[in-house]
């Protein structure tokens, strides 16, 4: 199975913002953007010419790091949701949500995007009272997300929404017996991933 392995915090540095990609440590004063605000490499600190590509590249590169996405893929959602009635950059947006490890991750369930992909990979969530272990899963409205009976990561996800100051709007998620159901679909307004979509939108229209 494909997946990211760059260093996570060298990635938040790259794009100048947190992109919690790290869960707990991001709120703490380790946070590699607390320490060093600026990006990687020898040129880090150098002046970088701003172009309209650089621009979107970046919140491309952004986006897809957001929701531990390689290019591949990220592109597949792209043309599928250029495909859908509606406005493209919330069709591709709302896309990316509706992954099973998003989901997760949004019901408070895991402390990072990352370790919601390896607990949904190792068999610990069941939707629907089925097993299913693809985190591009997509959910659907009124599906129903439980910790698998029996998970060894009872303790871990427990920890997690320790974590969690709040869940989305769409989302409906009862901590207590480790329960989540999706309400609905989400709306742009819904959705506070930090991006232009728009941008992304026009680097892959060129």
């Amino acid at each position: 199975m494909a997946r990211m392995i760059a260093p996570k915090c060298k990635q938040c540095r790259r794009e100048n913002m947190k992109l919690f990609l790290k869960g707990e440590r991001c709120l703490t004063e380790k946070c590699a953007i607390e320490r060093r605000a600026y990006p990687p490499g020898e040129h880090g600190r150098g002046r970088t010419k701003q172009s309209e590509y650089l621009l979107q590249l970046r919140e491309k590169q952004k986006m897809r790091r957001y929701y531990g996405v390689l290019e591949t893929q990220f592109r597949t959602y792209y043309d599928k949701a250029s495909r859908k009635s509606g406005i493209t950059g919330e069709n591709f947006l709302r896309m990316l949500e509706l992954r099973l490890d998003n989901v997760v991750y949004r019901l408070g369930f895991a402390a990072s995007r990352s370790q919601a992909r390896q607990l949904v990979r190792h068999n610990h969530f069941i939707v629907n009272g089925r097993k299913v272990n693809i985190p591009s899963y997509q959910v659907s409205a009124d599906d129903v997300i439980t910790l698998r009976e029996g998970s060894g990561a009872k303790a871990v996800v427990t920890d997690a929404t320790d974590l969690t100051a709040s869940v989305a709007p769409w989302l409906q998620a009862d901590h207590d017996n480790l329960q989540g159901t999706v309400l609905r679909l989400p709306d742009r307004a819904d959705i506070d991933t930090p991006v232009q979509e728009q941008l992304i939108v026009e680097f892959y229209s060129k």
